[in-house]
This record gives structure tokens, C-alpha cells and sequence, in this order.
């Protein structure tokens, strides 16, 4: 079963983990190099941070490429301050799953809630937001479903609007929660070093 086979890459995976400033921090290594570093909550196991970081194929290690949590602006320190201003007005894409859903955040969208429209293709197994006014459009990919190979349900799918922001949720299927039921226990497994020991790799 798909569900299976990720969950036991995950277990497989080479695992550290550090508590610091009230996250627990998972670093993951697979046995083909790729790195994913996780951030939890301590308290309530809600996963605050994702990203992935690869070889390239001269062996040297690529940037980190953030899946969950807030996006880390590129070359900004380099920027001027009107620049930095006008980025800042552009739409902002970025995940910020809670226990039960899958959540993205689109900011600085200023349109009308009425003209949004957010569906799932299941052709191109991609979640597609539009506006009727033809001024946004982007698809993007729900990687967890794709790990698990489970297929996309557009009634699970729903959107609300609110200060300039649209968020999108999408319900986790029973077969993502008890899978994430199950890593935590097996984190729960992992020696957890403390801040004091030095960084983590997730740093």
C-alpha cells in the first residue's frame, strides 16, 4: 500500500532530532541523500516547518527548498528599500497545514472574495485557483497526497477569504491522519538532543 511505503521510508530514514525554543526538530536523511528537516510543535505535534534539500550531481548540497512554513525571501539584504516594498505587494504563496487540513495562504490578494474560484483537476492531480477577473491563476500539487498516492477529492476542498488573504484548506483523508498519528510515535522513538549539544542539521 502507498500509505505503507512512505510511512516506512520515513522509518527508515536516518533521524535526529533536537528540541530548541519550544519545536522539536527532525532532521531525516534517506538513503539517497535527499535531507528533509521537520519543526513541530512541542506542544500540540503540529508541524510548523517542512523542507527538502538535495545533492546536486557533482555531490555538492543545494539549497534548502521549504514545502511548509513561511517562504525565506531571496536576496533581500540586497534589495533597496523601494524594491523590497514593491516585493512585498506581490502575491505570496506559502503551506501552513493544521492537524486536520492541509492549508495554503495566498497574501496580498486585494479582489473581491466573489471572484475566486479554487477546484481540484484530478487529471493533472493539481489544486487550480483562479479569479474571474483574469488578474491570478496558479496550480499547485498537494505532495503529501502524491506521497501516499491517494487520489484528490474536490469535496474535500474549500477556501474562505479575508484581509487581502486567501486561505485554501483541503481535509486530510483518514488515511494521512493515521499515517501521521504513526510518525509521531515513531518520533517519539528518536534521542532528542538538547539546544546546549549544538545545532541540528535542520538548521
Amino acid at each position: 500500500m502507498a500509505v505503507t511505503g512512505w510511512l516506512e521510508s520515513l522509518r527508515a530514514a536516518e533521524k535526529t532530532a533536537l528540541l530548541q525554543d519550544g519545536r522539536r526538530k527532525v532532521h531525516y536523511l534517506f538513503p539517497d541523500g535527499k535531507e528533509m528537516a521537520e519543526e513541530y510543535d512541542e506542544k500540540t505535534s503540529e508541524l510548523l516547518v517542512r523542507k527538502w534539500r538535495v545533492k546536486s550531481a557533482l555531490g555538492a548540497l543545494g539549497q534548502w527548498q521549504i514545502e511548509v512554513g513561511e517562504p525565506t525571501p531571496h536576496g533581500a539584504g540586497n534589495l533597496g528599500p523601494e524594491l523590497i516594498k514593491e516585493s512585498n505587494a506581490n502575491p505570496i504563496f506559502m503551506r501552513k497545514d493544521t492537524k486536520t487540513c492541509f492549508q495554503w495562504r495566498i497574501r496580498n490578494l486585494p479582489y473581491p472574495k466573489d471572484v475566486y474560484s479554487v477546484c481540484v483537476d484530478p487529471t493533472e492531480r493539481r489544486v487550480v485557483v483562479r479569479t474571474t477577473n483574469k488578474k491570478y491563476y496558479k496550480k499547485f500539487s498537494i505532495t503529501d497526497l502524491d506521497r501516499y498516492q491517494l487520489p484528490l477529492d474536490d469535496s474535500l476542498l474549500s477556501f474562505a477569504y479575508a484581509n487581502c488573504t486567501l486561505i485554501i484548506s483541503y481535509q486530510k483523508p483518514k488515511e494521512v491522519l493515521v499515517a501521521e498519528s504513526e510518525l509521531q510515535k515513531e518520533l517519539k522513538k528518536v534521542k532528542m538532543a538538547h539546544s546546549s549539544d549544538g545545532d541540528c542539521k535542520t538548521q
